[in-house]
């Protein structure tokens, strides 16, 4: 049974569950399989080596699913930054018709697409990242809770305040991202006002995720202690998971004067890649979230995103009900 929200209307799928775009995970092979069970996947642009191999990778999950799906364009500060607008114009050319933008200053984006009317979702970690984001004119926001993987901002605010508290203020559809992996999740960010939800590390606990079963199964192992928050000395805080490389990392910026510099080794992209293609857990970083702890199984995508609508459709006609009465 469907669940209608404004942000399935806007995106045109039957569940609000949106897979999350994971540097290095984000293929076709997990996107398809998302939009394919009434989800929306997503692509992760910079996943790819250049633009034309972005063009192919859409053609590739265009092959695998007539379901909507998306692309991931995630704009980083850097020294040699990737050449964003070339990826930008493989996403137009491609006629990708939903976007999410993530990162630093993605005006120039968000208008080139606007213009070619794709739909665009912005990530977002703040409630005053939200609104400057609606007034740019982006169609939805994806709202991130510090459980989150990936950059949770320096606020430090958890889901269950974020969450209502930007919708409050922000007038366009919102997804709840961090944290969230079940029905009872679900159903949560609808009461709490968002209009759906979006998953990046359960995704990865799932047979069609691109990534080694080593790397699976560390997400089932570890719990809801099983992250570590690196570079907050640096004011660039993220959310990992917790393995030797994750460890010694905070230790090192522990220490008096460290820099990024002292760590940037452990940390590489190349390093992260690795662990995901080769099962090395000490290769280097793996990205997870808080929601380890709600991660117990390694089921298909059809399996887990028919599991979270029927725990959801049980809460709100059975339990929910029966609290009121």
């Amino acid at each position: 049974m469907k669940l209608r929200t404004r942000f399935t209307d806007l995106v045109g799928i039957d569940y609000p569950i949106v897979q999350g775009g994971m540097m290095w995970v984000g293929r076709a092979e997990l996107a398809a399989a998302v939009s394919n069970a009434g989800g929306l996947g997503i692509l992760t642009a910079l996943t790819q080596p250049s633009p034309d191999a972005l063009r192919a990778e859409i053609e590739r999950c265009r092959r695998m699913t007539d379901k909507p799906f998306g692309v991931n364009l995630t704009i980083l500060p850097s020294v040699s930054p990737p050449p964003y607008a070339e990826y930008r114009k493989a996403i137009i050319d491609s006629g990708i018709k939903v976007v999410e933008t993530a990162g630093h200053n993605p005006r120039e984006h968000v208008e080139d697409f606007k213009a070619h009317g794709i739909t665009v979702v912005h990530k977002c970690t703040a409630v005053r990242h939200a609104l400057s984001a609606e007034r740019m004119g982006v169609d939805a926001i994806s709202i991130d809770g510090f459980e989150c993987a990936g950059h949770p901002g320096e606020d430090d605010i958890p889901g269950l305040v974020l969450i209502p508290a930007a919708a409050d203020k922000v007038k366009i559809p919102m997804i709840a991202s961090g944290g969230f992996g079940d029905g009872r999740g679900l159903v949560a960010a609808l009461a709490l006002g968002a209009e759906g939800i979006n998953m990046g590390t359960r995704f990865c606990a799932t047979v069609e995720a691109p990534i080694h079963d080593k790397a699976k199964q560390l997400l089932v192992d570890n719990d809801e202690r099983g992250t570590n928050l690196i570079f907050r000395s640096l004011k660039n805080t993220a959310r990992v998971g917790k393995n030797s490389v994750s460890d010694k990392v905070v230790e090192i910026l522990k220490q008096p004067g460290a820099q990024f510099e002292d760590v940037a080794p452990l940390v590489r992209g190349a390093a992260g890649r690795m662990l995901l293609e080769t099962g090395d857990l000490d290769a280097g970083l793996v990205w997870a979230g808080q929601v380890q702890g709600l991660i117990h199984d390694i089921p298909t995508v059809a399996e887990l995103v028919d599991r979270i609508m029927r725990e959801a459709h049980q809460i709100i006609r059975r339990r929910l009900p029966g609290l009121a009465a």
